[in-house]
């Protein structure tokens, strides 16, 4: 599949590490940089009634690296006001793409008729896009799901009107508000978005390997996938997305690769954060999603979500890896390919 755009900013490959609340920080796509595979990085949604006050604790959750580009932040919110100043604040902090969430099923996000819940409501999901288009002069983005439940999979509408406000690319989820992180998969809603739209279309929605990521692009016409949770099981999934798409030859990484990834990751974290406790509930947050992909992994697991300090966490990760029986590494080598 070839490269896309969005507006002037080729994403190459036409693979995008989805936004997720609490995990794409800057040390979780730092990593996933490092390894490769992703054309676009996305920060998790920040809130637009704090970004808009410029608060240092928000502003954290914006924060990119200077060679992480190209970068898109996305913001949620109900208030158009509210919305079109966190994308100034997000302009002049130096962002890619500015990108309106539309998906998030949150229960909290909902609530406050922010994230999917928008899609109940299509008039003020479009008043949104037109003030934050007017507020910014790079490129802004939408991501939304098919719709807010299965009465109502208004995806193809809603996104079209938001291309027709200035949108520059539409990022779909084949779920709607109420499948949550369930449903049966369906590929027509994005495929009709597809049909409708002039700008690229990007679909989203267990795509995990290679496989899911070519049945994307095929039964739906889109121009690009985006890797939410498979990235977390598997981050070395969308690089070897990216070299089939290429024709290149994928190397599988080896349990040592494996083993010092969750290393720097745990390191990482602590290093950032200087407090123990903090940063070992980040790291097990987003480990324990790396772990069940891995053979036998059930005890690693369970020691690992015990442990109380960055030292144990390290001694169960060595422990682990450590297997002395040569079939026990080749399976661990096998695992997530």
């Amino acid at each position: 599949m070839k490269p896309y755009f969005i507006r002037d900013i080729k994403i190459d490959p036409p693979i995008t590490l989805a936004p997720m609340e609490g995990v794409t920080n800057i040390i979780f796509r730092r990593l996933i940089r490092q390894i490769g595979g992703t054309g676009l990085t996305c920060t998790e949604f920040i809130p637009s009634s704090a970004l808009s006050n410029r608060g240092k604790k928000v502003l954290r959750l914006a924060e990119f690296d200077p060679e992480e580009r190209p970068i898109s932040i996305q913001i949620y919110g109900k208030d158009p006001m509210e919305m079109a100043e966190s994308a100034r604040v997000l302009q002049d902090l130096g962002a890619s793409i500015v990108d309106i969430n539309m998906g998030c099923p949150s229960k909290q996000v909902c609530a406050n008729s922010g994230g999917s819940a928008l899609m109940r409501e299509p008039e003020l999901a479009i008043e949104i896009v037109r003030a934050v288009r007017k507020a910014i002069s790079i490129p802004m983005t939408v991501k939304m799901r098919s719709g807010f439940d299965h009465t109502n999979k208004n995806a193809p509408d809603l996104a079209y009107a938001c291309q027709e406000e200035g949108a520059e690319a539409i990022a779909v989820h084949w779920r709607t508000r109420d499948d949550k992180y369930g449903g049966t998969q369906e590929w027509d809603t994005i495929a009709e978005v597809k049909r409708r739209l002039a700008v690229p279309v990007i679909g989203n929605g267990d795509v995990v390997d290679v496989a899911s990521a070519i049945a994307m692009f095929e039964r739906t016409g889109c121009d690009g996938v985006m890797i939410g949770r498979g990235s977390m099981k598997n981050p070395w999934c969308m690089l070897e997305i990216a070299q089939h798409l290429r024709g290149q030859t994928y190397s599988k990484p080896t349990a040592i690769e494996k083993r010092d990834l969750m290393l720097l990751f745990l390191n990482t974290y602590y290093e950032r954060i200087q407090r123990e406790k903090s940063a070992l509930g980040k790291f097990k947050q987003i480990a324990k999603y790396f772990v069940d992909a891995l053979p036998d992994a059930k005890t690693f697991r369970s020691d690992l979500l015990r442990s109380q300090s960055i030292e144990t966490a390290s001694d169960v990760i060595h422990g682990y890896f450590s297997m002395k029986s040569t079939k026990d590494t080749l399976r661990i080598e096998e695992a997530q390919s």
